[in-house]
């Protein structure tokens, strides 16, 4: 511990923290701009100087480190007449009249840095000159006139996403931020994460839905978890009279650390389809609107006489972005109650159900947390693309990248990671197994393995070569590179589950045992799963292919989810379709009942991410009149059937082996 004393009080706090650091535990502000809690400090705003004992010249006190004695003032004259020093300039350097700008009131880090030092002009003639405005983006606006040059944005893309799309060019005044080789930002390698836009103290990147919509002091935020995928970020959504504004990345949040893709933070904003806000009937063959009571009394009379009939009953579908309360009455009710043997997810199962039965063969989970892929010095991503899909677990390893950590990609199809990969393979479709296989035998051969094992010693890398057409060079490096690695780990997805064969997930394990990345209970193995849900429906047993044989009737719990087109060709001549869901599509447009439900930001619930967080969603805005959440809907078509569920969501979790284990 380091002793030190700040605006004289005497402060003890871990070696290593800065003089920042040290006043904000002590609850002692020091303003800033350059600088965030999330990036490696800068020192470039200045505007955090302090006054130390023994030192000639002011001091940064976001790069200073604290040391034993130190004695740090952090209001006096000169401190003051330094920070309005730097604002006047920083507020004369381009166009900050504030009236004119959106983030005024309340929201602007510069304009409540001024009123923090009582600043209501500044003496220096303002520099008239003007900047342009990129507003090439589909998302947000980058406005150079509002920019200081904090460089927040720059850093954020290269150290937090890993993305490395902004930069600076030019020097002294006319140093501006640029996307790449100085394209438009719309023109550019920029993934619309939107991160930049968070961190931007200023007016300077402004997204276009929220912009003029509310200030701080106008909105209400609610923390929730993102339900775009099974990675669970947490969220913030902004709001303002039951709308909407943006949605922003929770930096307290314990899985993304306040990092968002485009899939959570903006396309829900620019959602366009056309909401169901009234139950549906058909009736001569159109559907019109009716009441609850007629459509609950639709359904009720359809599937009460196919209870309990095998074969040509009920088949029910739920999407697995549906909360774990409403997932598991639904299997309540479909499967317990009416007794069908067709109860399954949109899934089916695909991303989940064979490491399921890896895990109940094991007798226990085998799969770790995202904390390996921040702490790995060598990744294996295999079967999956995290550039295109789950991408915040994507920004874990490519901002890994620039540090050392190796990535070896295993592919048969070109994904995004290929050109970032150190090693990238591509076996031929569905000889996963012998490539893994041919490199567990490489890292033997090589004389490199942690651990010992027999079970693979036949398929050389020679034989996995001719098997995979991966050059038996390209093998021996990456067998050289994984077992040469402190931390490595290993991500899967549905490219390897997909072919229902355990072998290559066993083939991937033993691997994963051999370099020290499976042992005991500590495991870098992790898997991204499906949607947001995909964990808890597999765990409700909500996992198996589903199929239409001759069934009467299909109960579709759709939610806000969009149906595949394979989905709908499978629902083709099905006598009584029902379906629960938010807005109109090709399905909904084919049902005998349409049943109104909340969306994702309308309703409460809980979510099991693909690292086993069991995380609560919270309603941000409030549903339409006519429309009914997820769960009261399943309640209600019990009801009207006489049956009473249960709500015991959370102790059914735990009822089937997981293949990772569950944390709350």
């Amino acid at each position: 511990m380091v002793s030190l004393t700040i605006d004289g009080r005497q402060l003890e706090v871990p070696e290593g923290t800065t003089v920042l650091e040290a006043a904000k535990m002590a609850g002692i502000e020091i303003p800033t701009l350059c600088h965030h809690p999330k990036l490696t400090p800068y020192g470039g705003c200045r505007l955090c100087v302090v006054e130390v004992e023994r030192m000639r010249t002011l001091q940064p006190s976001c790069t200073l480190p604290a040391s034993n004695g130190m004695v740090v003032y952090t209001n006096t004259p000169k401190v003051r007449e330094a920070r309005k020093f730097i604002l006047t300039l920083l507020f004369s350097e381009r166009n900050h009249y504030c009236m004119y700008c959106q983030m005024s009131g309340g929201d602007c880090e510069l304009q409540n840095a001024a009123y923090g030092e009582d600043m209501t002009h500044w003496p220096l003639p303002p520099n008239w000159n003007p900047y342009p405005v990129d507003a090439s983006h589909k998302y947000f606006v980058l406005d150079h006139n509002r920019c200081i040059l904090c460089r927040r944005c720059v850093r954020a893309c290269g150290e937090l996403v890993g993305n490395f799309t902004l930069g600076v060019r030019e020097r002294g005044a006319n140093i501006m931020v640029m996307a790449d080789l100085d394209v438009p930002l719309g023109e550019s390698t920029c993934i619309s994460c939107g991160t930049c836009v968070q961190v931007c103290p200023t007016g300077a990147l402004i997204d276009r839905m929220s912009a003029y919509r509310g200030r701080e002091k106008d909105v209400e935020r609610i923390k929730s978890t993102c339900v775009g995928c099974s990675v669970g970020c947490g969220i913030e959504l902004i709001v303002r009279d039951n709308h909407l504004l943006r949605i922003e990345g929770d930096w307290d949040a314990p899985v993304n650390g306040g990092l968002l893709c485009e899939v959570g933070r903006f396309r829900p904003l620019y959602e366009d389809r056309e909401r169901i806000v009234t139950p549906l009937v058909r009736v001569n063959g159109k559907q019109k609107a009716a009441t609850w009571e007629e459509a609950l009394h639709r359904i009720t009379a359809r599937l009460r006489p196919l209870a309990g009939r095998n074969g040509d009953g009920i088949a029910a579908l739920a999407s697995t972005r549906l909360p774990a309360e409403a997932l598991y009455l639904f299997w309540q009710l479909f499967a317990e109650k009416l007794g069908s043997e067709m109860v399954t997810s949109i899934e089916e199962g695909l991303p989940t159900a064979m490491p399921g039965t890896m895990a109940q063969d094991i007798g226990g989970p085998f799969e770790g947390g995202l904390e390996a892929l921040r702490s790995a010095d060598c990744v294996v991503v295999i079967g999956t693309d995290l550039i295109e899909n789950h991408q915040v677990a994507g920004f874990f390893v490519k901002r890994a990248l620039p540090t050392g950590t190796r990535l070896i990609v295993i592919d048969p199809c070109e994904n995004g990671l290929h050109r970032l990969a150190h090693h990238a393979l591509q076996p031929r479709k569905g000889t996963d197994f012998e490539l893994l296989s041919g490199i567990i035998a490489g890292i033997v051969q090589l004389g490199l393995a942690k651990k010992g094992t027999n079970d693979f010693s036949q398929y050389t890398p020679e034989v996995a070569s001719l098997a995979t057409g991966v050059p038996v060079e390209q093998i021996l490096a990456a067998s050289r590179e994984i077992a040469a690695a402190q931390r490595p780990a290993f991500v899967y997805g549905k490219g390897l589950t997909g072919n229902g064969s355990q072998q290559a997930l066993k083939a991937l394990l033993e691997l994963a045992r051999l370099v020290g990345a499976l042992d005991g209970e500590y495991s870098a193995v992790l898997s991204t799963k499906g949607q947001a849900n995909s964990l808890a429906a597999y765990l409700y047993g909500l996992d198996r292919p589903f199929e239409v044989n001759g069934h009467q009737a299909v109960y579709l719990a759709l939610g806000d989810d969009t149906p595949s087109q394979r989905l709908l060709q499978r629902l083709q001549g099905v006598p009584f379709i029902a379906v629960q869901a938010s807005y109109l599509s090709p399905v909904t447009a084919m049902a005998d009942v349409v049943l109104p439900v909340t969306t994702w930001a309308e309703q409460e619930g809980h979510y099991l991410n693909l690292e086993g967080r069991l995380q609560a969603a919270h309603r941000g805005l409030q549903s339409p009149a006519e429309v009914r959440s997820n769960v009261e809907v399943l309640e209600a078509i019990a009801a009207n059937m006489g049956f009473t569920l249960d709500r015991h969501w959370k102790e059914a979790l735990r009822k089937r082996t997981s293949i990772v284990a569950i944390r709350e």
